[in-house]
């Protein structure tokens, strides 16, 4: 007898679950509901509509129910609800929201795949018809419709995730002027607060107005009430704090929730009743790394649970690895990439970790594309293996953060990443990458062959007065420079050893730690036992301290930054 099998959702995980279930049973009865009017729309392209990049929101929607019927005999019912689930009969209710008409439906196998939904906060003024959200197709064109109007010029974004910045960005684009708010105190929490000051730079220099630690209020008709009490002008406002899980069904049909609040799921993604599966940004999961329950709402990992899923129902066996959190966004003219865990979560978790942090060029210096990548490691101590990685530049970010990803998921070290042999052309990156770098500035740490302060130390180190040598040139140093600092270049310090104590510590800068990094071996050889390099170096310190010099108004630490 042929398996009827329902799938409730029809984006990301409940599309792929269809096609790969007719891939596997050219027999088989698919119906999937969709209470939407669109099915396999690209959700994370939604905010590149508001900017025109992409022209239309027809170009978001990826397949249409008739096609899945002609191609993959898959019945894709849109503006379907389905409002009840009853596992001993193996039922479903469906509820038609056009006509209204409610009807029962059996199957052999049903999966969920709701996905997420914004979280609105219940404030005053937050269902006015200027507030929006950004789930799916129909609320990107409602934003985008209500955005030409001629009165429309001010717009505040809630949240600063990726949908938030991302939304962000493309009306910055679109000629709006646009103020974003985040609670937290930085943007993009999968990154660490010494990494995102970059990204919060990024966004001031582009004319956006950047407010953190400050939450909304209250929406009035033509601006917001912050926490603070502070006023915004906004003549919109978009929503995008974060989802919570779609989770109705699962709890009306009593199935399992898990300690994170999402569905619960097995390694095959079955739910605690056997014959319903569950997938996507509903669901718990399993982090590989810290090996805690989590919620990672991302369409690739929603795909492979999808692949898994309709193979269990055919009997393929499925490894279950478990979930890193690898992901990238764009941010004006910067990419930005991380995987695995963060300082924060490393914190959290109790690991003995370390971190490096590395500035090195995308490709080879003289290319004219050439620019600074700033990649930040992060390792267990005294394993070495391979916890997390962020990234950000102008060049291919994605492309490190896929090898560390690769790294972690193959419980790979310090040592394999220093020997892991990569592709190499001046164009596309370093004879010794981005990443080879890292792992043996890493090694230099884990094997304490030098030691090194964060650049959110240095600020500390300025105001107590500590010996601190820039070993950059003297030109250098004359445009810019730590405002306690002493210039004693690389080049000379071997004739100026008169001048570096040996009776305290010594912390040593150049532009990215590499000349430095030269300087503080060179006096380890010499005798000096206090020497330091400081990671990041000049042009770190000048990108973390910048944002919180310009938002606070405090004295900065440099007589001018360099960014370059």
């Amino acid at each position: 007898m042929n398996k009827r099998i329902l799938i409730v959702g029809g984006v990301a995980g409940g599309a792929s679950v269809a096609a790969r279930v007719r891939r596997l049973d050219e027999h088989a009865e698919i119906v999937m509901f969709e209470r939407g009017p669109h099915v396999s729309f690209s959700n994370c392209a939604l905010p590149y509509h508001l900017s025109g990049e992409i022209e239309t929101s027809e170009k978001l929607v990826l397949m249409s129910p008739e096609k899945f019927a002609k191609q993959y005999r898959i019945d894709a019912q849109t503006n379907t609800e389905v409002i009840e689930v009853h596992p001993n009969q193996k039922t479903i209710v469906v509820k038609n929201l056009l006509t209204h008409e409610v009807k029962k439906e059996k199957y052999d196998f049903l999966v969920l795949s709701p996905g997420a939904s914004p979280i609105v906060p219940k404030l005053e003024g937050v269902e006015s018809d200027h507030v929006f959200t950004v789930r799916n197709v129909v609320d990107i064109e409602k934003l985008n419709q209500y955005l030409q109007g001629e009165s429309i010029e001010e717009v505040a974004v809630i949240g600063g995730g990726f949908i938030g910045l991302e939304v962000a960005e493309n009306l910055v684009y679109a000629g709006k002027k646009v103020t974003l708010i985040e609670a937290q105190d930085q943007v993009m929490a999968p990154f660490d607060h010494d990494m995102v000051q970059i990204l919060h730079k990024e966004v001031i220099d582009h004319d956006m107005t950047l407010v953190l630690n400050d939450g909304i209020e209250a929406v009035e008709s033509d601006h917001i009430v912050l926490q603070s009490g502070k006023k915004i002008t906004a003549h919109a406002v978009v929503m995008a704090i974060g989802v919570r899980p779609e989770i109705g069904l699962a709890k009306q049909a009593d199935l399992e929730l898990g300690a994170t609040g999402g569905i619960k799921v097995n390694h095959n993604y079955q739910t605690s009743n056997p014959y319903i599966y569950a997938v996507g940004d509903a669901i718990e999961v399993h982090h590989k790394i810290t090996g805690q329950k989590t919620r990672l709402p991302l369409a690739g990992p929603a795909q492979r649970q999808a692949r898994a899923a309709a193979g269990h129902m055919y009997g393929i066996p499925h490894q279950h690895t478990g979930v890193i959190g690898s992901s990238a966004i764009k941010v004006f003219d910067l990419h930005a990439a991380t995987t695995g865990i963060n300082e924060r979560l490393a914190k959290a978790t109790g690991f003995d970790y370390d971190f490096v942090y590395v500035i090195p060029t995308d490709m080879v210096g003289i290319m004219p594309e050439s620019n600074p990548l700033h990649f930040k490691l992060i390792f267990e101590v005294p394993t070495g293996r391979i916890l997390g990685a962020q990234a950000i530049g102008k060049g291919n970010v994605d492309k490190r953060i896929d090898v560390i990803a690769t790294m972690i998921m193959m419980n790979g070290t310090l040592e394999d990443l220093k020997e892991l042999e990569l592709c190499y052309s001046p164009v596309f990156g370093t004879a010794k990458d981005v990443v080879n770098f890292a792992a043996l500035v890493g090694l230099n740490v884990l094997n304490n062959v030098v030691k090194q302060v964060k650049v959110t130390e240095v600020r500390k180190l300025v105001e107590t007065d500590a010996f601190i040598i820039d070993a950059r040139e003297s030109n250098e140093f004359k445009r810019a420079h730590l405002r306690n600092a002493i210039n004693i270049p690389l080049s000379q310090f071997r004739q100026r050893l008169d001048e570096i104590p040996k009776d305290q510590p010594v912390y040593i800068h150049c532009r990215s730690a590499q000349r430095s990094y030269n300087m503080v071996v060179a006096l380890q050889h010499l005798g000096y036992d206090q020497v330091y390099n400081i990671s990041g170096s000049f042009l770190g310190i000048s990108l973390y301290e910048y944002f919180n010099d310009c938002s606070q108004g405090r004295e900065p630490i440099v007589t001018a930054y360099n960014f370059k």
